[in-house]
């Protein structure tokens, strides 16, 4: 892209170095940052019943240690990180918070109890809530709106490709050496990724990719933040979409191992091996494909951005209640592929949404909103809600108390489809009327 006069002047300037070259290798370190946070925030998920039998915690202790105790700290500090992540350097909000949170998950290893382990846990969500709000608008500003979902679905494989080396890590260390050690083998190798962002990244200059010049700082009105993404009608659908299937999404990902240790006679290691790629391959797939539909439909229609990832919900469910009700392994897992692959289509396309109707000065703060939202219904009710209804339902179902309160979770993706649907019925009116 072509220097204006202003920045062509200008001895602080970077967009030289913004090749197409470096842009692939920005994405790549960014997926990176993404994979290490949810390898971290996820391994709880494959600890579950080891934590369980050594620290005697309930259900609702466990639920609470992935759900509220991380989401509440990382939704809630997300916006204060995000205001100054838009009025300064993004790349270096993103390695310190990479730094921290891999301390922190190397801190949980030492817990000897609930308490010590919910405080090491409040402290890996302080640390990612600095990454992916910087994140977004950095991608925003190094990728075109028309190749915005695809390179947004390039940055989410980081959720499946965690999920995958988490529990297959996680399992095989806790199953030899002990849940403690894998605290320390998924945490500490953080700080080497948060070194490469610090020191091979460039701050993209604002608007770069949009051809535009960003107007000059003025007053941060996080109410304002709040109330344009409420009333403009596709992301206010978007965002309630997207929270909804975090609460599925998440609580499966948490209490999925434990089912199967449970329900099924797994061990944490034969968990991590049969479900760590099963969801990074497959989920990784879904979401890299998911962002490249989005971007071809939409191409002719952008209602089309929404609609995919309503649609593909909504046919994944009947694969999802299959799963938990199969009682042969293999054959759960092997329905439970299309269930995951359909499930990873919405990250990609709802991320560049948001940041396609957002003002550029406000992107991270836009990020930081939707992620609020989403972590707090998603990520802390999620594992939460699931692990109260199955402590309740114990008395009537024993053991698979956990299988029926799962089943119940899945149907709320009907719920999120009819936000995206409505979502596609405005995008298109929205997008045509940003006020940058």
């Amino acid at each position: 892209m072509a220097q204006t006069p202003d920045t062509a002047t200008d001895p602080n300037d970077v967009s030289h170095r913004i090749t197409p070259a470096y842009r692939r290798y920005a994405l790549f370190i960014l997926v990176l940052a993404y994979t290490s946070s949810h390898v971290d925030r996820n391994i709880v998920g494959i600890l579950i019943e080891p934590l369980k039998a050594d620290l005697l915690l309930s259900d609702t202790q466990l639920g609470f240690l992935s759900g509220i105790a991380f989401a509440l700290f990382y939704a809630t500090l997300g916006i204060p990180i995000a205001i100054f992540a838009d009025r300064s350097n993004r790349r270096n909000i993103i390695a310190w918070s990479i730094a921290i949170w891999s301390a922190m998950t190397a801190l949980c290893g030492m817990a000897n109890n609930f308490w010590q382990l919910a405080l090491a846990r409040i402290g890996v969500g302080i640390g990612e809530a600095g990454s992916s709000p910087p994140s977004h608008s950095m991608i925003a500003d190094l990728y075109p709106k028309e190749k915005r979902s695809s390179a947004m679905s390039i940055y989410a494989l980081g959720v499946y490709l965690g999920i995958m080396i988490g529990f297959i890590v996680g399992g095989f260390v806790a199953q030899w050496w002990g849940w403690r050690a894998a605290f320390f083998v998924v945490g500490l190798p953080g700080i080497l990724i948060a070194l490469l962002v610090r020191f091979t990244m460039v701050e993209p200059p604002r608007g770069f990719a949009d051809g535009v010049k960003p107007p000059p700082l003025g007053k941060v009105n996080i109410k304002a933040g709040f109330a344009v993404l409420w009333r403009v009608r596709t992301t206010r659908h978007v965002v309630l979409g997207v929270s909804l299937t975090a609460l599925v999404g998440y609580g499966t990902i948490v209490w999925n191992p434990a089912f199967l240790i449970r329900s099924h006679g797994l061990t944490p290691g034969q968990v991590g091996l049969f479900l760590g790629p099963l969801m990074g391959i497959v989920g990784g797939l879904g979401a890299w494909i998911g962002g490249m539909l989005a971007d071809k439909l939409a191409a002719r229609d952008a209602s089309w951005n929404a609609w995919i990832v309503g649609l593909a919900k909504l046919i994944a469910i009947p694969f999802i209640v299959a799963f938990y009700m199969i009682d042969s392994t293999f054959w759960a897992l092997v329905v439970y592929c299309p269930a995951v692959f359909l499930g990873a289509f919405y990250l990609g396309p709802s991320f560049a949404m948001i940041q396609s109707l957002t003002p550029l000065r406000s992107r991270a703060l836009a990020s930081a909103i939707m992620l609020l939202v989403l972590n707090l219904v998603g990520l802390g009710l999620g594992p939460q809600l699931i692990g109260i209804v199955s402590d309740m339902v114990s008395g009537t179902f024993g053991t698979d108390s956990l299988r029926y309160a799962l089943i119940g979770a899945a149907f709320l993706n009907i719920w999120a489809c009819a936000h995206y649907y409505f979502a596609g019925r405005t995008l298109r009116h929205d997008l045509d009327n940003v006020d940058n």
